[in-house]
């Protein structure tokens, strides 16, 4: 697993999220077959132009508004700039047991869907339920595409398409969200040492965590930990209050600590780990 070794050179995340995957069955058909096929698939896709400049810098023709469920999804061929955010030999990128093909994308068969944002005033409280919509659009469209990779980009974070698709399944069925494939953990190191942080899970529970690795620990043992943390703040919500808490093992005792949000800079939770002597 690659959590990521540094964020220099880092770039942003986009401002909503979206999925990229790189297919390999429909690459060559035809718009109108690919327009049939996702109308058997039950996605109602609506063809659009290109009237938004926004839209047209990321999605090449053809282009479609796919609906399932309550949930609307800007769908087509992945234009360059929305390559460029994906591009997994960057330093912002994380990879999770992916290697992507060379010509992943020049072969013209990257694929990206948007989820429409929700003009209801409630629908901060509903991201959770949104989410998991377009989830269940992305196993169907895994499927549809055959594809090999997929990126999700609150997260800068690419995995392999049929275990992201496996990991959803399951979150269908028990609940638990897939961690490891919504939120990437990125290691950094300054002069105080080595410290690990998440990137995506602000989208969940509106936080991301932080904290040094402490010495003796390994890149595995670190990551165990704070996934089981963002697990819970997925399930739970943000943590509203400092708290400290027993950790995985025997002795072990964690401190959170949250930041206060300033304008739309987004909380750090810091996570401190100690041992008992």
């Amino acid at each position: 697993m690659d959590v990521g070794n540094s964020d220099a050179l880092i770039l942003p995340v986009p401002p909503e999220p979206f999925a990229l995957i790189v297919g390999a069955a429909r690459r060559g058909d035809a718009d109108d077959a690919l327009e049939t096929a996702l109308r058997h698939m039950g996605l109602r896709p609506d063809r659009l132009t290109a009237k938004d400049a926004a839209i047209a810098a990321r999605i090449a023709a053809p282009r479609f508004r796919l609906h399932f469920g309550a949930v609307s999804v800007l769908a087509g061929r992945a234009a360059d700039a929305a390559l460029d955010t994906a591009d997994p030999d960057h330093p912002s990128t994380s990879l999770l047991a992916a290697r992507l093909p060379r010509d992943w994308r020049r072969a013209g068969h990257c694929w990206i869907f948007i989820p429409d944002p929700d003009p209801d005033a409630a629908a901060a409280t509903e991201q959770p339920a949104r989410m998991r919509e377009f989830f269940k659009m992305m196993v169907l469209l895994i499927d549809l595409f055959d594809a090999s990779h997929i990126f999700w980009s609150p997260a800068r974070l690419w995995s392999d398409a049929p275990q992201f698709r496996a990991s959803i399944a399951e979150m269908l069925v028990s609940g638990m969200p897939p961690v490891l494939h919504l939120v990437a953990f990125r290691r950094r190191e300054d002069a105080a040492g080595a410290s690990m942080g998440t990137r995506g899970l602000a989208l969940f529970a509106g936080q991301e965590l932080e904290g040094r690795i402490p010495g003796g620990w390994t890149v595995a043992e670190m990551v165990r930990r704070l996934s089981r943390l963002a697990l819970d703040m997925m399930l739970n919500g943000p943590i509203r209050d400092a708290r400290t808490m027993r950790g995985l093992e025997a002795g072990e005792w964690i401190d959170l600590s949250p930041s206060p949000r300033i304008g739309a800079q987004r909380s750090t939770v810091v996570v401190e780990f100690g041992h008992d002597r």
